[in-house]
């Protein structure tokens, strides 16, 4: 089976943790192939970064479709475009905020989502309601910028360590959710170190779209994620009307 993992920012290092990520869970039958969006923000903090990032994901997301994936990642923890990628594409669309809280939900009671900013911090709690973990989960910013994660010499990771502890001790968290993809490559450390289970999204995400590719299952086209109407768009999303971006 083959599964597409697209970045939706334009940092092709980051592509990098997120494929090797992806790969170390991935089974024996599984082909990764891991795409970075070829436009928009370098990196997603916020609302504004995420919706500019939409366009470049969605063209990744159709072409991979094209190409012969039978399922797609979005990995970023926003959940980025999520809705709209359901909607155009024919094969399940799985964000890592989604995998991750199911798996979280899975094995712990209470855990915490540590994020990068504050700024971050918002949409991601506001994604945890959306998908009904409210009374289980709590979100932290650690005040990490997502691309000083790419950089060795800042302190990201030492700031990290600070928050799963916080988080552990003040929350009582049962279970850490690393709140971006780019701290994908930091979860086997980070469990061995605090002793408690931490879940990459990417990794959780893998896991289920292997398992919705088994039992045959992709998303319902009835309702809320039918196909979009096809209708003129105008100016410079012009390439981006219903079915065009598809390739239909």
């Amino acid at each position: 089976m083959q599964i597409l993992v697209v970045n939706p920012n334009t940092t092709a290092s980051m592509t990098e943790t997120i494929a090797a990520a992806a790969r170390s869970v991935a089974g024996a039958w599984t082909e990764v192939v891991a795409v970075t969006s070829s436009m928009g923000p370098v990196s997603i903090e916020g609302y504004y970064d995420e919706a500019l990032a939409v366009p470049g994901l969605l063209v990744e997301i159709a072409t991979g479709e094209r190409s012969g994936a039978q399922a797609a990642i979005i990995a970023c923890f926003d959940d980025t475009g999520l809705d709209a990628a359901r909607a155009m594409a024919n094969i399940p669309v799985i964000g890592i905020c989604e995998a991750s809280l199911a798996v979280a939900s899975f094995i712990a009671q209470r855990f915490t989502v540590v994020t990068t900013t504050e700024r971050s911090r918002v949409p991601v709690e506001g994604l945890v309601h959306r998908y009904g973990m409210a009374g289980r989960a709590r979100v932290r910013a650690a005040d990490i910028p997502v691309l000083a994660l790419e950089d060795p010499t800042s302190d990201a990771v030492p700031k990290l360590r600070d928050e799963i502890a916080r988080a552990i001790e003040k929350d009582r968290a049962e279970a850490i959710v690393l709140g971006c993809a780019g701290m994908a490559d930091l979860a086997a450390e980070l469990q061995r170190e605090f002793g408690v289970p931490v879940i990459d999204g990417v990794g959780a995400a893998v896991k289920q779209a292997e398992a919705l590719i088994a039992l045959g299952l992709s998303t319902s086209k009835r309702g809320a994620y039918a196909n979009p109407s096809e209708k003129p768009y105008h100016g410079a999303l012009k390439s981006f009307a219903p079915g065009a971006v598809a390739g239909e």
